[in-house]
């Protein structure tokens, strides 16, 4: 099973043995990628998971959020009168909040494991400006490299802002342009001014360096780990 359902816990059949089946299926996946020191996309899929299943232990009225809504407006409305009935029933509730007791540690220690390999790469990584960085710097160039440290990646960035029920949230949007190889003629410096030539709409562009001691995997490790560090980097405040 490669990935878990959004709704995994009130999909399908509702019994503790066979969602034990489904719930171990999916981390054992998880544990071969963090096996490869491949965090992404499962780190973030776990931490979904886990944060879901501690809301509805704290707020049982949202399991029926968490079942289909691939439905009729009647089909809806019916399925709200057996929802009420559900919860009524003390059986089903019971056997949902043992799944829910067996699936929360398990998830816990999964995603303790994949923070602390997040951790360990991260600390592997140095995150640097190239040139002098403008008062604005949300939008810019990111720049990655690793051993052998000859090819860097070049990314175009944008911070994004957007809003959740609680607090704001910062993300980063990246286009990937081009590899290019270092050398003492080809700086990370002139790869900047290049991009300024290319590039006319940032004339004065922020630029940023993340340099990984140790080699990951790219994809699915180093580059959603970079693009965390420039995110965190970029909001600090002043």
């Amino acid at each position: 099973m490669d990935a878990l359902k959004d709704n995994w816990l009130t999909d399908g059949l509702i019994d503790l043995e066979y969602k034990k089946y489904v719930l171990l299926a999916y981390l054992q996946k998880v544990k071969e990628s963090f096996g490869r020191v491949e965090l992404y996309p499962y780190l973030s899929d776990l931490v979904f998971h886990y944060r879901n299943l501690i809301a509805l232990q704290e707020n049982k009225a949202l399991i029926f959020e968490s079942f289909p809504k691939e439905l009729s407006l009647d089909n809806l409305k019916n399925l709200e009168m057996n929802y009420k009935k559900m919860i009524e029933d003390d059986a089903i509730m019971q056997e949902i909040e043992s799944i829910m007791a067996f699936a929360v540690p398990q998830l816990k220690d999964s995603v303790e494991e994949g923070s602390a390999i997040y951790e360990f790469v991260e600390s592997k990584c140095e995150l640097s400006p190239v040139g002098v960085v403008p008062l604005y710097a949300h939008e810019g160039y990111m720049f990655i490299t690793q051993p052998p440290e000859q090819e860097t990646n070049v990314y175009r960035y944008q911070i994004t802002v957007y809003q959740s029920s609680s607090e704001s949230m910062r993300g980063l949007q990246t286009q990937f342009l081009c590899t290019t190889r270092y050398n003492l003629t080809n700086t990370y410096e002139q790869m900047k001014m290049t991009l300024v030539k290319q590039y006319a709409d940032l004339p004065n562009p922020a630029a940023f360096l993340v340099l990984s001691k140790m080699k990951f995997p790219y994809l699915q490790t180093l580059v959603p780990v970079a693009k965390r560090l420039l995110v965190k980097h970029l909001s600090k405040p002043e």
